[in-house]
């Protein structure tokens, strides 16, 4: 034993303080985005089976989620809405009383200084579920993106700070640039769902946003989950085009994509923790079979030590909490 030479490097690990003193990557709720699912109506509370803790929200008892989501000092939530009618072209989504519009008003009014990022996307507000037009069973990109722009716009005069589009139409981040400086909103920065898959982890989400296709699949303009390298050419279009933010959706699956996604742009990456990732820690949290509050700190501080710069979560409330208590 005398003559084995070795790195002791347990030495910086012998007690909490000096593990914190060195610590590489720090997770803060200064980090998370919270979604939240607003529909029309009034004293709607809808719990999600698939998602414990999640419900679609009425304006009254979104007010109520408000109060909550600022008192733990997170800085931002997304909207996605759920709209009363629904039609071939989605048009509640560019209604300047669409569900999205109005709940932003809301937000702003109450808390002027929240974050309120709008999910800019057709398919909660279409018949057929499908993120742009659809003719003879086919999703049309170019007609897409003048609704696309029109419901940016709309966001944007409601008072969204941050414009997030989702569909994965080509051209959608320059179209939706386009449009918004048009009308004035040139300091309005555009959050791109730039990298994101055609992926089976989006189901509890489609349950709660009511948005599944309602034939087909998403595979025609969401990205195979087996590419990389098409992640870069879709990033690098995004960015071309305009884009302030660079989303990666989903997040667990794809944290090796989200380090190429880092490494080769300057923008902030989001990662976007998304309903199936979520639906299954709170599953076996639920059963006993893992420490909820451990797993999931351990599972947010690797999406930014994969490159994240902020996180889209839904344990984003309890997340809050438990770093209060740390």
């Amino acid at each position: 034993m005398d003559t084995l030479q070795f790195r002791r490097n347990r030495r910086l690990r012998t007690s909490n303080t000096l593990r914190s003193m060195v610590r590489e990557t720090v997770l803060r709720k200064e980090d998370f985005i919270y979604p939240i699912f607003v529909i029309d109506g009034e004293d709607i509370n809808n719990p999600i089976a698939s998602m414990p803790g999640v419900f679609q929200k009425s304006l009254d008892h979104f007010a109520i989620e408000l109060d909550e989501v600022v008192s733990l000092g997170i800085p931002s939530i997304i909207l996605f809405g759920l709209p009363a009618t629904k039609d071939d072209r989605g048009s509640e989504a560019y209604s300047d009383q669409g569900i999205v519009q109005k709940a932003t008003r809301l937000a702003k009014e109450r808390y002027p200084e929240l974050i309120v990022i709008a999910d800019t996307c057709l398919c909660q507000f279409t018949d057929h579920g499908h993120c742009g037009v659809l003719e003879g069973g086919k999703v049309l990109n170019d007609p897409s993106l003048e609704l696309l722009a029109r419901t940016a716009v709309s966001q944007a005069k409601a008072g969204a700070d941050i414009i997030a589009p989702s569909n994965m139409m080509d051209g959608f981040v320059a179209a939706i640039r386009q449009g918004l400086d048009a009308a004035g909103f040139e300091d309005i920065p555009i959050m791109s769902y730039a990298v994101k898959y055609a992926s089976a982890y989006y189901g509890p989400f489609r349950d709660a946003a009511e948005s599944s296709p309602k034939s087909g699949d998403r595979k025609t303009y969401q990205m195979d989950p087996a590419n990389r390298l098409e992640a870069m050419r879709e990033a690098e279009s995004d960015v071309a085009e305009g884009a302030d933010f660079l989303i990666v959706k989903p997040a667990l699956s794809y944290l090796d994509i989200m380090r190429d996604v880092k490494d080769n742009f300057t923008l902030p990456v989001v990662a976007y923790n998304v309903s199936g990732e979520y639906a299954m820690v709170k599953a076996a949290a639920q059963n006993g079979w893992i420490d909820e509050k451990a797993i999931v700190l351990e599972t947010l501080t690797s999406m930014k030590r994969a490159g994240a710069d902020l996180i889209m979560t839904y344990h984003a409330k309890d997340a809050a909490r438990w770093l209060e208590e740390n």
